[in-house]
């Protein structure tokens, strides 16, 4: 696995990159991945504390993890346990047949500022699945919501997560 490390609003040290590359090839062997796999480790700061963002795609999904710590080594430690958890909570929801299918989106994300209020644009391919396949690509990126198309109605749908812990659907008619 290629790691990519980028600095937004800091520089990081050729180190802090080595370090977070090691610390991420320790879970390589954990994750449904190539050679050319590519993850991205974005540092920036965050108030007076330091923002690690890590993106991993795999064959199934995507493992996310956003940590703000003082440190950059405690955030790369804290970022790793957040990314291990992922892989564990998801290790036995993963049937046989999610652990052969590629991942079923592709995020391009950036930061646009195109009105004041507007902090970031992301741009998101939407695919066809079912609720279950949505439920568990939302749960593999750690987010609260997911966009996708639903596969038997063909209407695009938000799979969110509901504050008692259930899930919800909007419909976009």
């Amino acid at each position: 696995m290629k790691v990519n490390v980028y600095a937004k609003d800091l520089s990081v040290s050729r180190d802090t990159e080595e370090t977070i590359s090691e610390k991420l090839g320790l879970i390589e062997k954990y994750l449904l991945i190539d050679e050319s796999t590519t993850a991205q480790a974005m540092v920036k700061r965050h108030g007076n504390d330091i923002k690690l963002e890590v993106t991993i795609p795999s064959k199934v999904g995507f493992l996310r993890s956003e940590v703000i710590d003082h440190d950059i080594r405690d955030a790369i430690d804290k970022s790793i346990e957040k990314l291990e958890a992922q892989l564990r909570g998801q290790k036995g929801r993963l049937s046989r047949r999610h652990r052969e299918k590629l991942a079923k989106t592709f995020i391009e994300d950036g930061d646009y500022e195109e009105e004041e209020k507007v902090k970031r644009v992301k741009r998101v391919i939407i695919e066809d699945l079912d609720s279950e396949d949505a439920i568990m690509q939302m749960e593999l990126m750690d987010h609260n919501f997911f966009v996708y198309r639903d596969a038997d109605t063909k209407i695009v749908s938000v799979m969110y997560k509901r504050e008692d812990g259930d899930y919800g659907i909007l419909e976009i008619v």
